[in-house]
């Protein structure tokens, strides 16, 4: 949350080790979302309604400039899950260190008929036009994911709403759910309350079963307290994801200082848990993004925050690099380890496209790249960036394009390929991917990859498809660490522009 000139971040934390247990909520504070100062925690388990964990939650600012946090607590060994509040011990701390648990917790429990086990994550509250405030809780019913609707007018006594807000068959377990406004055109975030005809509804749903993130957009029919999604993506696993790697149990906020709304996203490791207890740490949260709206109103769009152009150190710049058939060109002059690149390529024909597979329309992206990874020579494609390369590609993690014709429209692949990405055995290697839906009419298409050593995030076109990878190299790390351009398809491609940075480290606040 934003409060009084100050963001806070609360993530779950394990004080005691860095494998999973013990859990927290741990609190960090900033001023420009970039360079973060950690306190000590803000909420532990230390009561009956929360003795055996306290779990994820949201954060609202009510009325009067007063926060408050709703998180979920188990409260016995059977797993019973129920949700509760607190509230900050002293206002005038600018920093909000301590936090109180009252003792009329819980303030929501399961009723009859729901799952006491999938009942969690709370989300930030938002004022409907009668002045009760609504809040959404997941979980599921069999195989059926859920997001119960409670409703309240005073923020302490809770009623669940006889409908749930959606539901939808098949989807499993629904974790750390999200729901608030998008304007229908201009780049402004909005207050999580904001109705109105300019306004469609995000609906975003962490599935336990696949541990991906799935959204769909729609109508908030407020008259029948109904979430409705648009047609224009599937209701499922299926679906529009923010991300197509590594990202999980994200959360998004509202910052009223620049009008934007903030989704932060979480990435846990793909090494094994030993190497874990070595490192002494596990799992990151990733840059944050600027969520907006696509202009297609059939997607979001996320952007990494402009603050982080503060890290950026020296510079490299080049354009009009035509790559032929097999081409590899070293990025030279900043520190690929930790870089942020951005790169758009250019073609001057559509015509090399090779054609789409009828019987891929059954996979997923992330097959198709598996089948046709960077190495496999194409029409148009594949080309990109080999990040985290060693010097003769031992390891390296491709972040790439592929085009395909398929009847009279073209499909863009995008792909973060981690096979290649280490030497190291026992390590989750997946070829992550997503479709852009792009209009190629300009025949370009842009790329940029955050590197940071162990992961690698990119925004493809601009923030339509987005993927982030963990990955381990042995031998491309610090200076002897790669950055290339490349192009394995038989249509010339054209980096029109390049801009690459060498990434300073961020500071811990005074």
């Amino acid at each position: 949350m934003y409060y009084n000139g100050i963001y806070h971040l609360f993530y779950q934390y394990n004080p005691k080790g860095s494998v999973w247990g013990n859990i927290v909520w741990a609190h960090s504070v900033s001023t420009d979302l970039i360079n973060w100062t950690p306190l000590e925690p803000a909420i532990f388990p230390s009561k009956p309604f929360d003795q055996y964990g306290c779990w994820s939650g949201s954060a609202t600012v009510l009325p009067g400039n007063k926060p408050v946090i709703l998180y979920t607590g188990i409260t016995d060994e059977n797993n019973t899950q129920v949700q509760n509040y607190a509230v900050p011990a002293n206002l005038s701390d600018p920093y909000l260190r301590e936090w109180v648990k009252p003792d009329n917790n819980p303030l929501i429990v399961p009723e009859a008929g729901v799952n006491k086990t999938a009942f969690r994550d709370p989300t930030t509250a938002w004022l409907g036009r009668d002045g009760h405030w609504r809040i959404l809780v997941g979980g599921r019913r069999k195989n059926r994911g859920i997001a119960f609707l409670y409703r309240s007018r005073d923020f302490l006594k809770w009623t669940k709403a006889k409908h749930a807000l959606h539901t939808s068959a098949g989807t499993g377990n629904w974790e750390c759910p999200d729901f608030y406004p998008v304007l229908k055109q201009g780049s402004n975030g909005l207050d999580t309350s904001v109705l109105g005809p300019n306004v469609k509804h995000v609906l975003k749903v962490s599935l336990d079963v696949t541990r991906y993130e799935y959204y769909t957009l729609g109508t908030y029919q407020t008259d029948k307290e109904r979430y409705i999604p648009d047609n224009t993506s599937a209701d499922g696993w299926k679906g529009l994801r923010y991300d197509y790697g590594n990202f999980y149990a994200s959360k998004s906020f509202y910052d009223p200082s620049k009008n934007r709304r903030i989704l932060w996203g979480w990435a846990n490791e793909s090494d094994s848990a030993n190497d874990d207890v070595r490192k002494g740490w596990a799992g990151i949260q990733l840059i944050p993004r600027v969520i907006t709206l696509d202009r297609n109103g059939k997607q979001l769009l996320q952007w990494p925050v402009p603050e982080l152009k503060r890290l950026r150190g020296e510079n490299v710049h080049f354009r009009d690099q035509v790559l032929n058939k097999g081409d590899v060109v070293e990025v030279t002059g900043i520190t690929p380890a930790q870089a942020d690149v951005d790169v758009t390529f250019s073609f001057p024909s559509l015509d090399l496209a090779e054609p789409f597979d009828p019987t891929w329309e059954l996979l997923d992206a992330q097959d198709v790249c598996s089948l046709r990874g960077s190495s496999v020579e194409g029409g148009l494609g594949p080309f990109g960036l080999l990040t985290l390369a060693s010097e003769n590609l031992e390891e390296y993690t491709p972040v790439f394009f592929r085009v395909f014709k398929a009847g009279y429209k073209h499909v863009v692949l995008m792909c973060s390929d981690a096979r290649s990405s280490s030497l190291k055995d026992d390590l989750y290697r997946p070829s992550f991917a997503g479709f852009v839906d792009v209009d190629l009419t300009d025949k370009k298409l842009s790329l940029r990859s955050l590197i940071d050593h162990s992961v690698v995030e990119s925004f493809g076109a601009r923030g339509k498809t987005c993927i982030s990878s963990r990955v381990y190299p042995t031998l491309a790390i610090y200076d002897k660490a790669h950055l290339y351009v490349f192009n394995n398809g038989t249509e010339a491609v054209t980096v029109k522009t390049l801009d690459a940075w060498s990434m300073n480290r961020p500071r811990t606040m005074n």
